[in-house]
């Protein structure tokens, strides 16, 4: 036991030692990392911007301590976004009304365009540098060395460096990194930044898209979170507009060249001549070289906010593959930078130009042309200096707060709003974003060569969806300095009269245009449906509209409908010329011998047949449908009634010439007209049935022609329209058979021959009007009804009263009572006829 105890007495001992000895001091782990620009202040900022684009590889051996990087590539982009924080600092040291009695300084670092650099400085700033520091209360920890960091400018960056000083509640607030993901605030707590999200830009550029009616687009984009999540957003918006992608590729400026021709092929072989170039200025370099080497223009180029104002580019463009390239860029307000940040009396060290001679203080700055002078990127110098004044006012706020209120600068970052001296507003929303609003760029070539970034346009996400849009009425200049804008669709638009079709395994923007089927149409540009036309309408020969359908009835005025009339009326005017003839011969022996009361009143039915018929001509009516069926059936009944009283006197005449027959008392001129009314008053007991409970009604018919409406009368109740024409039938078979038995009766004064040929063609004419009638389509039914009747009534008039008039005209020596009585018949026959 008392080993044990022993050792660990001594290592308690030897504990105590060494945190004793920890607590006279603490030790930095690893070298230091000292800025590249510095000034002291009561309230310190930080910067890190990549002053140097690349860095040299170096192999590891793993024997000893790797080297720091070597940086390379100046990139004079990033000075002059230093310049413009050192701008706004110096603007805040001077002023009386921002923090007045308090200096503001700063430490810049160089991330050297690398993530791992950056996290690494940014820590620095953070803990400060110095090697050997006393310890404070708690052991090795003291506050932050700055309240806030400027940049990074690339999203990538960003998002490494703030995820390690999000738990420290550090402000970082950057100019340029616009990557949508960046605002989640559960992952990067204190990033801000003083460029909108990507989440509008990627939108606007959609709307902007289908403003030209660019429907098929290919689409580039860099190869980093900046890239990628921009571009993701685009296609989203994109589908949602109808827009189409026929390719979408990725490229880094350092992938080889195998993977850039690559991208060149596709671009190439593609069908789309719009391409959606989502690429960060750097690697908009490189593909440019490519492009130019293959000498590919004519494509349009839409770009955005990192390369599509950046002169440099266009500088490099020297085969023009990128004129008239349209897109969206930060609004430029910064205008008294350009005037005081490049003096050579500004306070802070001399800048060297391209041939490393220091300035004197005597330039003109107007003649000066290289990168660091350039003022393209002047919306994002601007954007450096509302980040550096976002601070100060936090920190103004916070220095006139009491004692209660929340001292964390973060808080109060996020709270701020005030305007710059040229009105621009600044704010933070509730993900750390800025207002979206965007200028549309046009690339419009001068005569010099020199591209003009003409501002065509506006974009501002804070208004309602169909006004965020908004182009000047500025002449823009497209792909090879056309005038019309260019066409980049897979498919035609569809015209009116037809309707979108998809191909089957391509995008929803290849399709098929299918004109639309009769009683059909579209009236609008890619309809994706043929709308059916009303009952009463039809489609139009374009399939564009719908017009009203042609009615159709048999009138009057048409071809048909006159010879029909015709053959009626003079069918009616025979009847009466017969009927004359035998009024004019009355008392002839033929007349008297044929039953001229029957006689007199079949003609008189037979001119009402003859004239109901015109009742089938002309538009249907409520009245006309019911009188033309009524008086149908009516009149044709009391016609066979009259010809099957003929028949019955004829054979009943015979049949009383027998020794001890009597038939004829019950069969006598009364008996005959009580069998006319008689049967008659049957058929109208049928109709009056047929009225009361479903009469005949006009009716539209939209079903036998697609393209025309037919007006025709409506049975109503079959069952009475059948039970009329079954009556007219079973009397017309009954007055056949009759005839048909008394047709070998002498010749001379019986007519049953004459009777059986007209019942033959009355029913021949019937028993082919039903399969005729019920086949035929629209008017043409009506017409062969009319036909019907017609050729029934010309039967009974010529078979049975023709040959009595041409004997009454032109034989007029057979007309005696001689003659009518014929050899071996006695007197008494002929008196019982008459």
């Amino acid at each position: 036991m008392w080993p044990e105890q022993g050792w660990a007495l001594l290592h308690l001992l030897l504990v105590a030692s060494f945190t004793q000895a920890d607590e006279s001091v603490c030790l930095q782990r690893g070298d230091p990392e000292l800025p590249q620009l510095s000034m002291e202040g009561d309230i310190m900022l930080g910067g890190i911007f990549s002053f140097h684009s690349s860095w040299k590889n170096r192999q590891n051996t793993y024997m000893h301590k790797p080297l720091p990087l070597q940086c390379i590539s100046l990139n004079f982009r990033e000075f002059q976004f230093a310049q413009a924080m050192l701008f706004a600092i110096e603007e805040i040291n001077n002023s009386t009304d921002l923090l007045p009695g308090i200096t503001l300084g700063y430490k810049m670092y160089d991330s050297c365009g690398s993530i791992a650099v950056g996290v690494r400085v940014a820590l620095a700033l953070t803990n400060g540098n110095e090697a050997v520091f006393a310890p404070s209360e708690t052991p090795c920890t003291r506050p932050a060395q700055v309240q806030a960091i400027m940049g990074e400018t690339s999203s990538s960056p960003c998002m490494a460096i703030s995820t390690v000083i999000g738990p420290f509640h550090i402000p970082m607030i950057s100019h340029f990194a616009t990557c949508a993901c960046l605002s989640d605030k559960v992952k990067y707590p204190s990033f801000l930044r003083t460029i909108p999200s990507d989440y509008y830009q990627s939108r606007a550029l959609a709307q902007l898209v289908k403003h030209f009616g660019w429907t098929w687009v290919g689409a580039v984009r860099t190869n980093d979170d900046y890239g990628n999540n921009g571009m993701a957003t685009f296609i989203e918006a994109a589908e949602q507009l109808g827009i189409c992608l026929e390719y979408s590729v990725a490229l880094f400026r350092t992938d080889p060249l195998e993977k850039l021709q690559k991208i060149i092929n596709i671009i190439k072989t593609s069908t789309s001549k719009v391409i959606v170039a989502f690429l960060s200025h750097m690697d908009m370099d490189v593909l440019i070289h490519q492009l130019s080497y293959h000498n590919m223009t004519g494509y349009q180029w839409v770009g955005s906010e990192s390369w599509i104002f950046d002169s440099q580019i266009a500088v490099m463009d020297k085969h023009h593959i990128l004129d008239g390239a349209i897109g969206l860029s930060i609004p430029e307000l910064f205008t008294e930078f350009w005037e005081t940040l490049f003096s050579c009396t500004f306070k802070q060290k001399k800048i060297l130009d391209y041939n490393q001679k220091a300035c004197t203080g005597d330039e003109d700055l107007n003649e000066v042309h290289n990168s660091f002078t350039d003022m393209s990127l002047m919306p994002i110098f601007n954007n450096v200096y509302k980040g550096v004044y976002a601070v100060a006012h936090a920190l103004h706020n916070i220095l006139d707060c009491n004692r209660t209120c929340n001292n964390k600068i973060l808080q109060h970052i996020k709270q701020i709003k005030f305007k710059t001296k040229e009105g621009d507003e600044v704010y933070f929303n509730e993900n750390g974003d800025p207002a979206a609003k965007y200028e549309i760029i046009n690339w419009q070539p001068t005569q010099t060569g020199i591209v003009d970034f003409v501002t065509v346009g506006l974009y501002d996400a804070s208004l309602p969806a169909d006004r965020q849009l908004n182009l000047e009425n500025i002449t823009l200049i497209w792909a090879q300095n056309s005038l019309q804008v260019p066409l980049s669709v897979c498919s035609e638009n569809c015209p009116p009269g037809t309707r979108k079709v998809l191909q089957k395994g391509k995008p929803v923007c290849c399709y098929d245009c299918i004109r639309c089927a009769e009683g059909e149409f579209s009236n609008v540009t890619d309809s994706i449906t043929c709308e059916r036309c009303p009952s009463e309408f039809w489609s139009n020969e374009k399939r564009d509209a719908c017009v009203k359908k042609e009615t159709e009835f048999l009138s009057y005025e048409e071809i048909m409908g006159c010879l029909l009339t015709a053959a009626s009326l003079f069918g009616t005017c025979m009847t009466c010329l017969v009927a004359c003839i035998f009024f004019r011969y009355r008392k002839t022996p033929i007349v008297r011998a044929n039953n001229a009361e029957l006689s007199f009143l079949l003609l008189f039915s037979l001119t009402l047949c003859f004239l109901c018929s015109l009742t089938f001509i002309g538009q249907p009516s409520e009245w006309s449908c019911m009188l033309r069926h009524t008086a149908f059936g009516i009149t044709f009944v009391l016609c066979i009634s009259c010809v099957l009283g003929k028949t019955i006197v004829v054979l009943m005449a015979f049949r009383a010439t027998l020794p001890g027959s009597n038939v004829m008392k019950w069969f006598g001129p009364v008996q005959q007209r009580l069998s006319v009314v008689g049967f008659t008053l049957i058929q109208v007991l049928i109709c009056i049935l047929w009225l009361t409970i479903s009469p005949p009604f006009p009716f539209k018919n939209f079903k036998d022609f697609k393209d025309k409406i037919i007006i025709e009368c409506a049975l109503g109740s079959a069952i009475g329209f059948w039970a009329v024409l079954g009556y007219i039938g079973l009397l017309a078979l009954l007055c056949f058979v009759l005839a048909f038995l008394a047709r070998k009766l002498p010749d001379n004064f019986n007519e049953a021959k004459f009777i059986t040929f007209s019942m033959l063609i009355f029913c021949a004419v019937w028993i082919t009007f039903i399969p005729a009638y019920v086949s035929s389509p629209g008017k043409f039914s009506v017409a062969v009804e009319i036909f019907a009747i017609l050729a029934s009534s010309f039967g009974l008039l010529i078979c049975i009263f023709i040959p009595k008039c041409y004997i009454i005209l032109l034989k007029p020596e057979k007309n005696t009572k001689k003659n009518m009585m014929g050899k071996g018949y006695s007197n008494a026959m002929y008196l019982i006829i008459l």
